[in-house]
């Protein structure tokens, strides 16, 4: 896949990735793993190493009608859909990159990799692509998913990998996964963490929203291991992620 760079930034040589790999891992010992924040829908905040990776910023309307605006400072942000109600970078505080289009990019010595998957059942015709971001932070590898709606080719799971941390949406809709096929998802990278996105809360225009609670997700998920948050934060410790796959339930505050 072809390798692109960041406006303004040059891609790290192979050297500099090395030295950066190492200043990530003593970075690590020195902060205790991984922040990441719910900021409402498929929208989150990834701190840790020094680097804030803020994925998905959306517009307060449909599904997102009563969330607060994500107007929070990151370094870099991810975007996995150009969709009116998705993608709203106007407004972020500070000057972060973005990244948008699959592809792979290098940011800080962090490779950043974006994967195409179509974000209807339609081929792409209906909403077009949405770019799946993969990488690794503060010794946690992690699989955003965006909201795709068309499942897994054979090559998108070797790329991916297995996952520490996979998020994925849960609520189907025309745009993105419902509960089975958020399943199959799983199935196939077989996360050791579950974050689940993309469902309805008491945020959500009723009359214009057509996705599902979240309960529809953990019936059809019944027997895996079910984590719940009583904040928006939690902190992930490569160390201390289970073996078998659990699913963490984060909250959020209205």
């Amino acid at each position: 896949m072809k390798r692109r760079e960041l406006m303004g930034y040059a891609g790290a040589s192979v050297a500099t990735a090395l030295i950066a790999t190492l200043a990530e891992s003593q970075t690590f010992a020195q902060t205790g793993g991984l922040s990441v924040q719910w900021l409402g829908h498929t929208c989150f905040l990834f701190t840790g190493n020094g680097l804030r990776v803020l994925s998905n910023p959306f517009r307060t309307l449909g599904c997102t009608a009563k969330y607060r605006p994500p107007k929070v400072a990151a370094d870099l942000v991810m975007i996995s859909s150009q969709l009116f109600d998705e993608g709203a970078v106007e407004g972020l505080p500070g000057n972060p990159k973005l990244i948008y289009e699959p592809g792979v990019y290098d940011f800080k010595g962090i490779k950043f990799q974006g994967t195409a998957i179509d974000h209807d059942r339609k081929g792409g015709k209906q909403f077009g692509i949405n770019t799946a971001w993969s990488w690794s932070q503060a010794g946690v590898k992690i699989t955003h998913l965006g909201a795709p709606a068309a499942p897994l080719s054979f090559d998108q799971k070797v790329l991916f990998g297995r996952p520490d941390v996979l998020l994925v949406p849960v609520g189907g809709g025309a745009k993105a996964y419902n509960a089975t096929e958020a399943k199959q998802a799983i199935q196939a990278l077989n996360p050791k963490l579950v974050i689940p996105t993309h469902y309805l809360t008491q945020a959500a225009d009723a009359a214009t929203c057509d996705i599902e609670p979240l309960d529809e997700f953990l019936n059809v998920m019944q027997g895996t291991p079910v984590r719940r948050s009583n904040s928006d934060t939690i902190s992930i410790n490569p160390a201390s992620l289970p073996e078998t796959t659990a699913i963490q339930v984060m909250s959020y505050r209205f």
